[in-house]
């Protein structure tokens, strides 16, 4: 099943999604995605291409996300890993109940979330990604308080099927998003 390539798909983005921050988040995860296909030795394509396009239609279809993402990429015929991966990071919302079953699908997960927790940290103070202490981001983690919209049930259900603990995956994403900057 064929993929965009990475034009290609920046090109979607631009065209579905107007919000700079939805834009740059959709970067952010799938540079981290990316860094976890490596660690895996997975494809790093498709990582980062999922990272890049999971939410796809958020913007326009909150209410349904990632309904129309999904079928959108249905037609492309983009991969099923991929089609799978998106569902599973709306589980328990908007009606999706698809738990992950492949460790892409668990990253992302994991890090779609987290993503929210480093920007907003980020905000708060004007440190590069890679400067980001993992102490610091779980102290916020667990002020819910902090980025109140954050999920961080999906965090921890990721992490869970990742296989890897919350501190880990928070030392990871620290590292995976050094050269975002």
């Amino acid at each position: 099943m064929p993929l965009p390539t990475r034009d290609e798909a920046r090109r979607l983005l631009e065209h579905h999604v107007a919000d700079d921050y939805q834009r740059y988040h959709a970067r952010m995860v799938a540079t981290a995605l990316e860094g976890y296909a490596q660690t895996f030795q997975a494809d790093p394509e498709l990582w980062f291409l999922t990272g890049l396009l999971h939410d796809l239609d958020f913007e326009k279809h909150p209410d349904t996300h990632p309904g129309e993402s999904l079928r959108w990429f249905a037609e492309w015929a983009y991969p099923e890993e991929m089609i799978h991966a998106v569902e599973a990071h709306a589980f328990g919302y908007n009606g999706y109940a698809t738990r992950p079953r492949t460790q892409l699908a668990a990253a992302l997960l994991a890090t779609d979330e987290l993503c929210g927790i480093f920007y907003a940290y980020r905000k708060m103070n004007p440190v590069r990604f890679g400067e980001m202490k993992p102490s610091s981001i779980k102290k916020k983690l667990k002020d819910t308080a902090f980025a109140a919209k954050v999920d961080r049930s999906t965090i921890t259900t990721g992490c869970e099927h990742l296989g890897v603990s919350v501190d880990d995956h928070i030392a990871n994403v620290i590292k995976f998003l050094a050269a975002f900057d």
